[in-house]
Formats: C-alpha cells, sequence, structure tokens
C-alpha cells in the first residue's frame, strides 16, 4: 500500500487579550481621543496537518512549538501508529527548515531515523509555492470552521481540534481540487524541462 500525503504546519495566536496595551491619547482641543488597536498575545501553538486528500481523512494537532523533533515525532506517529501496513508514504510538504530527513536522524538513534525514511517518499512544493499543498486547504477549512475565536489555552485547542477534526473524518470530505496537469505546466512552466524535436 502507498499512500500520499500532504502536510503542512501552521502557528496560531491561540487568544488575544481584549484589554489595550497602548493608552489612548487625550483629547485635545479641536482634536478627538486617538487610539491604536494593539493587542496582547496570550500564547501561541503550532497546528500540524496531515491530509489524506483522496480519501477525506485527515489528521490535526496542536503543540507548543514546531521543531525538528516535533516533525520527527509527528512523522514516527503517522508511520508507525497510523498506517503501520504502509510500505511507503508519500509526503509533499513545504521546504520549512524543520521538514527535513536530518530531523529524524535528530531525534531518533540511527538505525530507527533509516527505517522511517526507508518508508518515507517526500516531495517538496516549490518555493513560494504552498498553496500546491492539499492541507493548506485543509488548515483554511479549520481556521472558518474552529479557529474563528478566542482559544485560552493548549488543552482547550486540543479538544477543540479533535473535535473538528473527528467530524469532518466522519463526513470524509474531500477536497475539490481543480488544479489540472494543464494548469501546472502553464503556471509552473520554469519546472517542466523543454523538449526540442
Amino acid at each position: 500500500m502507498i499512500l500520499k500525503f500532504q502536510w503542512s504546519v501552521w502557528t496560531n495566536s491561540r487568544c488575544s487579550s481584549p484589554l489595550e496595551t497602548r493608552l489612548p491619547l487625550p483629547m485635545e482641543p479641536e482634536k478627538p481621543e486617538r487610539s491604536d488597536y494593539e493587542y496582547e498575545r496570550n500564547g501561541t501553538a503550532s497546528i500540524f496537518m496531515f491530509s489524506e486528500p483522496k480519501a477525506g481523512i485527515r489528521t490535526v494537532s496542536a503543540h507548543e512549538q514546531r521543531t525538528m523533533t516535533d516533525w520527527a515525532y509527528q512523522i514516527k506517529y503517522l508511520l508507525d501508529v497510523q498506517y503501520p501496513a504502509a510500505k511507503k508514504v508519500v509526503l509533499v510538504c513545504d521546504n520549512l527548515n524543520t521538514h527535513k530527513p536530518g530531523a529524524l536522524y535528530k531525534t531518533f538513534q540511527p538505525d530507527e531515523a533509516k527505517r522511517l525514511l526507508n518508508r518515507l517518499e517526500i516531495h517538496y512544493t516549490p518555493k513560494h509555492g504552498s498553496w500546491l499543498n492539499m492541507a493548506e486547504i485543509e488548515l483554511a477549512a479549520l481556521t472558518r470552521q474552529c479557529l474563528d475565536r478566542c482559544i485560552p489555552d493548549l488543552p482547550t485547542l486540543q479538544a477543540e481540534l479533535a473535535a473538528w477534526n473527528t467530524r469532518r473524518n466522519h463526513a470524509q470530505t474531500k477536497i475539490d481540487w481543480q488544479f489540472t496537469t494543464p494548469d501546472a505546466r502553464i503556471k509552473l512552466k520554469r519546472l517542466y524541462p523543454v523538449i526540442n524535436d
């Protein structure tokens, strides 16, 4: 079995304080009170997303940060827990510096890292081409449907993500991807070889 996955990670501000962090400038003769919108960030979280577009299945989780080690553990979970029977998993992801095979060697013993890499085939989207990654579409849906409000802490965020993930997987919501190979040949012509007769 070969599985094709899209991967993405996004950092979200969990909750912004409604309290003003900068005092308004007081009213003066012939000048109204002036205030500047500035908020206090009460924390961030990194949201990790795997999307299996053809099956309408995704996995989403939130963590405090997005280091190479965090990514390596996500890959191990994908391979060993979610799809232990898959001989090869094809993964499409962006070129973020943490999304590298070296992350597995940094995190795990060499034999374990090699075992994981032998089951993984990574394809990177072109620079400035993360929009080609269908997991980005899933993140946009997640943002609209689940992250449209203040979420006060990481456990609450994790619970909200789990509920959203369960609903969306149960419905097997698929992505209506309309970017075709001919479109790619036009939009990404510098990436396709020119064949002269």
